[in-house]
């Protein structure tokens, strides 16, 4: 097991150095009060017509073809498929966390759905009345102190924040499962990942598209429902009145 979480680790403490070391500085007060910190919104801005270009000619137009094409049931499948598959680098965020019960949560409903759901197609846990167990290295650093930083948008995921991509980049390491050799789980985790983001953005399509294509400042809106969220799922108070914390899965767009 040791020598399974040396590389996460490294990769942990190589990036908790970089987050500290690049993190633009936001006002105490500022931050305080909620107030979004978006020291880099002309490049961001450009990003975000990027990411709405690929939407619209691409991932926008997959997704719809997927959920025509794939009954329902199949991408509900594929999408407790994806969410199984993370569920030890859940665990391992928990334990980072110091949460023991988080990490066992995660790890049974792995065991639960991988052994009773089919290989993780099926969701028994749910059913049985598992506590749900998600989370990531963003809120790993979000427990370990780490700041939220600053808004950013990032080319082909879309909303973040500095302190989320730092998450994002070790997620890709923090799963034990990549970490074995002559592992299939490894060759199938990032396509199951795109096709359960087809399936996300297929099913809200209408709710994204409003978003995306159907408001004043897409930019604009977007970065606050992003951070809304985020703050929400992260427990913390300070969090804009203006709109409802809803959960909305945008499909990286």
């Amino acid at each position: 097991m040791f020598e399974l979480l040396k590389k996460p680790v490294l990769v942990v403490a190589l990036s908790s150095t970089v987050l500290t070391a690049a993190c633009a500085t936001q006002d105490p007060v500022a931050r305080a009060s909620g107030e979004i910190f978006d020291p880099y919104e002309n490049t961001n801005r450009s990003i975000h017509q990027f990411n709405k270009g690929l939407d619209r000619y691409a991932f926008r137009p997959a997704s719809k073809g997927y959920v025509t094409i794939v009954p329902p049931d199949m991408v509900t499948a594929f999408g407790n498929f994806a969410e199984n598959l993370s569920k030890p680098g859940d665990a391992v965020n928990y334990l980072l966390q110091g949460n023991i019960k988080g990490a066992g949560q995660a790890l049974g409903r792995f065991a639960v759905n991988t052994i009773f759901g089919i290989g993780g197609l099926g969701d028994p846990a749910t059913d049985f009345k598992m506590a749900p167990a998600r989370t990531d290295f963003g809120e790993t650093l979000h427990v370990w102190g780490a700041g939220e930083g600053a808004y950013v948008e990032l080319p082909g995921f879309g909303p973040s924040t500095t302190r989320d991509a730092v998450g994002i980049f070790v997620d890709f390491f923090t799963n034990p499962l990549s970490q074995l050799e002559n592992n299939p789980a490894e060759d199938l985790d990032i396509p199951a990942k795109i096709v359960d983001q087809l399936g996300n953005r297929g099913t809200y399509s209408d709710t994204i598209d409003s978003i995306l294509y159907e408001s004043a400042d897409s930019y604009a809106q977007s970065r606050q429902i992003y951070l809304q969220n985020r703050r929400f799922e992260l427990g913390q108070e300070n969090t804009s009145a203006d709109i409802d914390p809803f959960e909305l899965d945008t499909g990286g767009f």
